[in-house]
């Protein structure tokens, strides 16, 4: 679904522009120009990504909400990939709590994918908030854009907070581009039975802050 937009509103700020975001100046591939639509200003603040399972248990999307909710309440800027399940669950939380969110997209910002969160959309940027990505106008949402765009994810991030992954998954694609820019990790516990716990209990084996309220927070 393609949405129309005022172009005189979206900003390019490239890598040699005064605004672009510090955080992303030192990761690996970084993105020589963004296309942004909202608040750029925070690009350069607090923030902490909140991401796991597009098809997440119940268990999953009520503590992205949680989180997202609590966290953006707490002046936190929630940065998330727009994705179905844990993505959407903590943008809905930051919307919620009136709080700042960047949706980054692994698309044009003139396609809202998947379809049904335009309003999502709509309420980010009418709450201050930021729509973010590093593909021009007209991009479509190829698979392998995901991947790719998660760099900027735990890029833009002071931490990681992985609430459900599987085995293998995009989120743990995330993970390990956080630990090569030295970021740090947070994990919700999960249930041992469960595949999509699977990724965050072993990420806490690992050395991964368990994470199950924001005192634990770093």
């Amino acid at each position: 679904m393609n949405i129309k937009l005022d172009k005189n509103k979206i900003k390019i700020i490239k890598l040699v522009d005064e605004k672009y975001p510090e955080n992303l100046k030192h990761i690996y591939s970084k993105p020589q120009a963004l296309y942004v639509l909202g608040n750029e200003n925070l690009l350069n603040e607090n923030s902490i990504a909140i991401i796991g399972c597009r098809n997440c248990s119940k268990y999953g999307a009520q503590n992205a909400y949680k989180f997202g909710y609590e966290l953006a309440q707490k002046g936190f800027c929630i940065v998330s990939g727009f994705a179905r399940g844990i993505d959407t669950y903590a943008h809905l939380g930051a919307v919620k709590a009136k709080g700042k969110t960047i949706a980054v997209l692994g698309c044009g910002l003139d396609v809202v994918y998947p379809t049904e969160n335009k309003r999502l959309y709509i309420e980010i940027l009418k709450n201050g908030g930021a729509i973010i990505s590093e593909y021009p106008l007209g991009t479509k949402p190829e698979k392998h854009h995901f991947p790719t765009r998660n760099r900027i994810i735990s890029g833009l991030s002071n931490g990681v907070l992985v609430i459900e992954a599987k085995k293998r998954s995009g989120s743990m694609i995330t993970v390990e581009h956080a630990l090569d820019q030295g970021k740090t990790i947070y994990a919700l516990p999960g249930n041992i039975t469960s595949d999509n716990s699977y990724g965050t209990n072993e990420l806490i084996k690992e050395g991964a802050i368990p994470f199950t309220r924001i005192e634990d927070l770093n």
